[in-house]
């Protein structure tokens, strides 16, 4: 429901040189490329009735743009939820970037958030107005993630995801402190259809049984790198992709991910979010208002015949 008190929720778009062209010069081709699912007709009425603006004033459907300017599309019924957008790029090439995604920013369009995702604020934000993800993080995880420029970008390295990414590195904080230095863990995951929450994974362990369904593979090695209070930083290397992957083998070591809320605390604050808003006090037995995993390395190589690229986030 959207809230009467708030202000009519809005998107900028800047004006970059690299988007304007011969077939891109006013006002109306430029929001018709970036709203394309909305007929010519009903873009012109926004326009003319002032829910599209040009620099903060009206403007018309045939006002040619320049670089710097800003559009502005004003949504009066529109409403999302609250998120962290500052986003940053790490790095590029002519055809991917790499960039930094807060925790609880959704990569991309959830229930409750349609334009504040990664991927809108990416096509917003930058010349890339058809960019588009090559992997996914949860909403809660934090950290680096590659985005395919254009679609074209996307066709080709979707097909070689394995060869343009060589490494995976993830930090994690959990709870207590593991016995052992280093740990690999290589076991079947699986969903269960008798479980309470839909989306969770579980090792299957030597015998699944008929309530596991779509097994998966997969290998995930961890070490320990400190230890404070009744917490441990633990790096995680993922040989595997699968949902869930690091938060589930976590779980099944004895040591959940810190405001974890599907795998700590036998999920009782997911089943209670359901229901509820969890309250400050929930989230100091979480000690965390999101899950404590970040994405802090990822080893790529763009070109076969060069070096591959090591992008690195500074440690949590």
């Amino acid at each position: 429901m959207p809230h009467a008190d708030l202000h009519p929720f809005e998107l900028h778009h800047p004006v970059f040189a690299d988007c304007l062209s011969d077939h891109v010069r006013t006002l109306l081709e430029f929001v018709a490329l970036r709203y394309a699912k909305h007929e010519q007709r009903e873009l012109i009425d926004w326009i003319n009735t002032e829910r599209i603006l040009l620099d903060g004033v009206p403007a018309r459907p045939e006002q040619c743009l320049m670089a710097g300017q800003i559009v502005s599309v004003i949504m009066p019924d529109h409403w999302e939820d609250a998120v962290d957008t500052q986003w940053h790029k790490v790095w590029e090439n002519s055809e991917i970037l790499a960039v930094y995604k807060p925790a609880l920013l959704p990569v991309s369009r959830t229930t409750r958030n349609l334009y504040n995702t990664l991927i809108q604020l990416v096509r917003r934000q930058t010349p890339f107005y058809d960019a588009h993800l090559l992997h996914r993080l949860d909403t809660e995880t934090d950290g680096l993630i590659l985005i395919a420029k254009d679609k074209a970008s996307d066709r080709k390295w979707k097909k070689q995801l394995d060869q343009l990414i060589e490494r995976k590195l993830y930090h994690a904080v959990v709870s207590g402190h593991p016995e052992w230095l280093t740990n690999e863990v290589e076991c079947e995951l699986s969903e269960r259809v008798d479980s309470e929450i839909r989306s969770q994974v579980y090792v299957a362990g030597d015998q699944p049984t008929t309530l596991h369904k779509k097994l998966r593979w997969s290998k995930t090695a961890f070490r320990v790198l400190s230890r404070e209070g009744n917490t441990s930083l633990i790096e995680c290397e993922l040989f595997t992709g699968r949902k869930h992957q690091i938060r589930a083998h976590l779980k099944s070591l004895g040591h959940p991910i810190i405001g974890d809320k599907i795998y700590a605390h036998e999920g009782y604050f997911y089943l209670k979010r359901l229901d509820t808003t969890l309250s400050e006090r929930d989230y100091e037995v979480l000690q965390s208002t999101h899950h404590r995993l970040t994405a802090v390395e990822l080893v790529i190589r763009p070109d076969p015949d060069s070096p591959s690229i090591r992008l690195r986030l500074n440690p949590i």
